[in-house]
């Protein structure tokens, strides 16, 4: 490992600190912000408004080390996946999702993910580590690189990544700070510049982690549910063994409290004969009663080993039938890149599971 400071790891304020460490004055930190994130630019030599002194010094104490790509995978209907080689033999995947009105980059916060969600093939696999910033806002720069995006070239052009979801592999309030410094960057009009609202953490209910959020951060929020009941939810989601349902939705609640124009989106995976029935449906509709939100069917996507099937289409759809008659807004997710194992609930990456997992299941957050 190189004992240079690798400048993806820092925010703004990080970067002022540096350079003030330097005898520099704090714009620099904007201006090398600006080449890193907006620009994509990885040499200092090309950071053209920064004094030739200054940029020997920088390539003498620091550098700009990304996740490395070991496979590029383009799906039939335009999604992308990435694997991205870590340290040890590890490594996450990242998947952009394009859209007619946007193209979303759904990022990982862990090598693998200790909570065990039964549906969910990264859960499966143990875990290893959290990961650095440099580590998560690196698979932003790499996709933006490997999808075409130069600024520097092409002007002003309208941006391929327009939306980031934290849904990929590991639970991102179990890497809080890492998280938010990530957050900062993606917010920051000196780095990408992205709104509140299309910046979106996903979590499985990690209470405590949800009040800190909102002290520091108000992205958009998503609620893995997966279950409208205590007992079913105990078995798909382990986490709500220690923070059950009537905890996390009223964190959740708190979390968008004082903005009536904010909702929770809520993911229910539909897991055929498990959670499918129109009596889940209506227990759902039960529970989730006074939070603002909208629910996200997702369609099981299947993974090696697996216990579970698909819900039908059309218990899918009598599902939906009844959240929309009791008022809740309902999409159901149309499934993207799941012929390259990229949809929802199949990332995988490598991961040297670092867990005693029975032990650790509850000794989160």
């Amino acid at each position: 490992m190189s004992d240079k400071v690798n400048l993806l790891n820092l925010t703004r304020g990080d970067m002022e600190a540096f350079f003030a460490d330097l005898g520099e004055k704090p714009f620099r930190a904007k201006q090398v912000i600006q080449w890193l994130h907006q620009y994509g630019v990885s040499d200092f030599a090309a950071m053209t408004n920064l004094s030739k002194a200054l940029r020997g010094k920088l390539a003498e104490v620091a550098e700009i080390r990304t996740p490395e790509v070991l496979v590029d995978q383009a799906s039939a209907d335009g999604t992308h996946k990435w694997l991205l080689k870590l340290d040890k033999g590890n490594s996450v995947e990242t998947v952009f999702i394009p859209e007619k009105n946007r193209g979303t980059l759904c990022i990982s916060s862990q090598v693998g993910c200790a909570l065990e969600c039964s549906f969910c093939s990264t859960g499966q696999q143990g875990f290893n580590r959290n990961l650095s910033v440099a580590e998560i806002i690196g698979q932003v720069w790499v996709a933006n690189k490997a999808l075409g995006w130069d600024p520097l070239a092409n002007g002003k052009e309208e941006r391929i990544i327009s939306n980031i979801v934290f849904m990929g592999m590991g639970e991102p309030l179990l890497n809080f700070d890492n998280t938010v410094k990530t957050i900062d960057l993606l917010l920051d009009d000196f780095a990408y510049g992205l709104s509140k609202r299309r910046v979106t953490v996903s979590t499985s209910g990690v209470v405590p982690a949800l009040g800190r959020l909102k002290e520091v951060s108000d992205v958009a929020l998503a609620l893995s549910l997966h279950a409208p009941n205590d007992e079913l939810r105990d078995k798909l989601v382990p986490i709500n063994q220690k923070y059950p349902l009537r905890e996390v939705l009223d964190a959740c609640r708190h979390y968008i409290s004082g903005d009536t124009r904010r909702k929770v989106t809520i993911e229910y995976v539909m897991l055929d004969g498990v959670n499918d029935s129109p009596a889940h449906a209506r227990e759902l509709v039960k529970v989730l009663r006074g939070l603002p939100s909208k629910v996200n069917l997702i369609p099981f996507n299947p993974f090696p080993d697996t216990q579970y099937r698909r819900s039908t289409d059309a218990a899918i759809e009598r599902f939906r039938e009844v959240l929309i008659k009791n008022g809740l807004i309902t999409l159901t997710r149309r499934t993207r890149g799941d012929d390259i194992d990229a949809a929802c609930g199949q990332l995988v990456g490598q991961v040297t599971d670092k867990t005693r997992r029975i032990q650790n299941k509850l000794a989160v957050g």
